[in-house]
């Protein structure tokens, strides 16, 4: 696990995860709120063949003391995960997507579930730095449990079935972690990065779900700026955390991929 620290780069032994035979070394982002743990599935699935690690992100699970930007916290992980294929979902996707731009050296491959480069319009921008303000301070007055049964009645997640575990491990994260990833790595604090996708020359697979038409567009848009070495795909009947809506399609999309950097 990534361990609390000051310095970017101070961090503990990668991270946890299971270990395969050859492939791959691939690690894994989640999102706001969640943990490593929430890639349970995923990383059991994938490690028959890759060696899988997963990585909290700044301000959640064993770094929930960790206070870092995108970019500072983009090194931190590079520096524990290593080489690797990079796999991030939503806010994991935009510090997956730094780490390939900051560090493309250790970046075999680039996976970016439900990501987005950021919001190019400055007073949209602003207006979103407002807002995970207005967040992260209700989120420190109602405590950690009551914010996720809010937060996750947004619109975002209408398609996610309900999962008591993967909500008990959302509520394992601290009110002060979660308020400082929405002030210091929140989307509103993100400087936009759609001018800078001439530094992915790696292979990308860039996804989200078809019911999720803000993020399919970004999706589709993200996949055509970068040219040849991306490709964009959609998972049917899932919305915005389509790998936990649907594993089975994300996987199936996601391992041939993974076959075909080996090719």
């Amino acid at each position: 696990m990534m361990a609390a620290g000051s310095d970017p780069g101070q961090v503990a032994d990668p991270v946890d995860g299971t270990v395969g035979v050859g492939g791959q070394h691939l690690v894994l982002i989640h999102g706001f709120t969640q943990t490593s743990k929430s890639w349970r599935r995923i990383t059991e699935a994938l490690s028959d063949g890759h060696r899988v690690d997963a990585v909290d992100a700044p301000g959640h699970g064993a770094a929930a003391t960790q206070r870092f930007s995108l970019p500072q916290g983009a090194e931190a992980i590079a520096d524990a995960g290593g080489p690797a294929v990079y796999i991030g979902y939503s806010m994991g996707a935009r510090f997956a997507l730094h780490v390939a731009l900051q560090r493309p050296e250790v970046v075999a491959g680039l996976v970016l579930l439900s990501g987005t480069p950021g919001i190019a319009d400055e007073t949209e921008r602003a207006a979103r730095r407002a807002s995970d303000e207005a967040l992260a301070t209700r989120l420190e007055s109602i405590g950690t449990a009551a914010f996720i049964e809010q937060w996750l009645q947004n619109p975002l997640f209408a398609t996610l079935p309900y999962d008591e575990a993967e909500r008990a491990d959302r509520c394992t994260n601290t009110a002060a972690g979660l308020a400082s990833s929405l002030r210091l790595a929140g989307t509103g604090t993100q400087l936009p990065l759609w001018d800078r996708f001439s530094g992915l020359t790696m292979p990308v697979l860039v996804v989200a779900g078809a019911l999720d038409d803000k993020f399919t567009e970004i999706g589709r848009a993200m996949a055509r700026r970068i040219g040849r070495s991306a490709q964009f795909e959609s998972i049917a009947d899932a919305g915005h955390s389509a790998h936990l809506e649907r594993p089975d399609e994300f996987l199936d999309i996601v391992r041939p991929w993974l076959d075909g950097l080996v090719d």
